[in-house]
């Protein structure tokens, strides 16, 4: 990287220092040219067709002869002297100027120097001016000098200015790849951070943004931890008691055949128990990985039917309220096990004699809200925020209502699928509210 830094500065350096010395170079070359633009012309409007002339010319005109080289040829036939020469113009010609390829009027005279030719023509008479660019040059001179010191200055600074850079560039992100190999090779790398640097913003920003990615990751592994332990421990208690009553009937079922038709009940109960658990697990894991086909789903016919199936299965009354004709484009599975897990959480935690209220409507953005109330023991504040986690039962019902802690998660997953949310409130005066919300264009 400092390689190439400095390849590329030097480049662009010496680039700009030779586009310098060009364009200063053009430019005196322009201001030559305008200069015995002016002479030329001023010799046109001057008749010299004698001595007489010569001499007066010589007299009143303020030209630089010291810089400037007139030859003066007069080709009519009447001139007894036809030839005139400025001071030092003849010793000039003695050697002839060698033309300058590429830039015009531009001729070097041996031992003098470079000189600006220019010719103009009036009634027969030839003036020639050869202009030294002596002063020109030595400005010319005094750039490259100048630019050259420049460029030799830069060159010796640059590169300890480019290291100082690099390193600070660099070395942030050293630390963080030497930081992230240490968290690779750790065992449990979501608890770790990598360091945030002040300086450079992007390094910061990427260290800020890997962190973010390890909270994730740790927050996944402890979900992942949770569900293995979760997961056993609701498998464990069925477990435990097929198998002691399993050993019950083996050791004592001959003796006493009345334990038998007990013990099997509650092996029967147990193993539906697991089966139901094993049965919403796979049905969790198939959500997380779902791609839920769509197409059109008459809302209000599929949730009264789902609620008259259910009607005989629990002892609480329905009570519905569903607009008429409601059509969306959805997954009628999924809604449909999202109203089972729902109607079914409000069942078991509602009194027998109570009722659960089912509304349907529109809101005013067009999305589809689904309302389910129960007369329950009601959820705490500090229960909402996990009941949609899986697995989660709270302290109150764990051990004394039947369940796997996995319905409402699988419920919540299903609707996220859907573009929609849901909510949970409470129920005034006793009980809770759960709000489906899905989106009038579920993809």
């Amino acid at each position: 990287m400092l390689r190439n830094l400095i390849t590329m500065v030097t480049i662009l350096t010496v680039s700009l220092g030779v586009c310098i010395i060009i364009a200063v170079g053009h430019q005196l070359l322009e201001e030559v040219h305008q200069t015995t633009n002016q002479i030329t012309t001023s010799l046109e409007k001057t008749y010299i067709d004698g001595d007489d002339d010569w001499q007066e010319w010589r007299r009143n005109n303020t030209l630089d002869t010291s810089a400037s080289f007139v030859y003066i040829h007069n080709l009519q036939k009447d001139d007894d002297n036809a030839r005139y020469f400025s001071p030092n113009t003849e010793h000039i010609l003695q050697i002839k100027p060698i033309k300058i390829p590429f830039i015009s009027h531009l001729y070097y005279r041996p031992d003098f120097g470079f000189l600006y030719h220019r010719v103009a023509h009036a009634k027969g008479i030839y003036y020639t001016l050869w202009q030294s660019m002596h002063s020109q040059l030595e400005i010319l001179l005094r750039v490259i000098l100048v630019t050259a010191i420049l460029l030799g200055v830069t060159l010796i600074i640059m590169p300890l200015y480019i290291r100082r850079l690099t390193k600070h560039l660099t070395d942030p992100i050293v630390n963080l790849s030497q930081n992230t190999k240490i968290i690779a090779s750790a065992e449990e790398p979501g608890s770790m951070r990598l360091p945030v640097p002040e300086q450079p913003t992007e390094v910061t920003d990427l260290a800020t943004n890997f962190n973010e990615l390890l909270v994730m990751l740790n927050k996944r592994q402890e979900q992942q931890k949770l569900f293995v332990m979760n997961a056993a421990h609701e498998l464990r208690t069925p477990i435990a008691t097929i198998r002691s009553h399993a050993q019950l009937i083996e050791r004592h079922g001959k003796d006493h055949p009345e334990i038998i038709e007990k013990s099997v009940r509650y092996i029967t109960d147990e193993s539906r128990q697991m089966q139901q658990l094993i049965d919403e697990l796979l049905a969790l894991s198939r959500a997380d990985q779902l791609v839920l086909d769509v197409h059109d789903i008459d809302l209000s016919n599929m949730i009264a039917n789902t609620v008259q199936s259910l009607n005989n299965t629990f002892p609480q009354k329905f009570i519905m309220t569903i607009k008429p004709d409601v059509h969306m484009v959805g997954n009628a599975n999924a809604i449909d096990q999202i109203l089972n897990s729902l109607l079914t959480n409000a069942s078991k935690y509602s009194p027998e004699d109570s009722t659960i209220e089912i509304q349907l409507e529109t809101n005013a953005q067009e999305n589809y809200v689904i309302t389910i109330k129960d007369q329950g023991q009601g959820i705490s504040n500090e229960d909402k925020a996990h009941i949609f986690e899986r697995f989660y039962r709270s302290a109150e019902v764990r051990g004394s209502v039947k369940g796997t802690g996995l319905g409402l998660a699988i419920a919540d997953q299903l609707i996220k699928l859907m573009g929609g949310t849901i909510q949970v409130k409470d129920n005034h005066p006793q009980g809770s509210v759960f709000i489906l919300t899905i989106p009038a264009h579920t993809t």
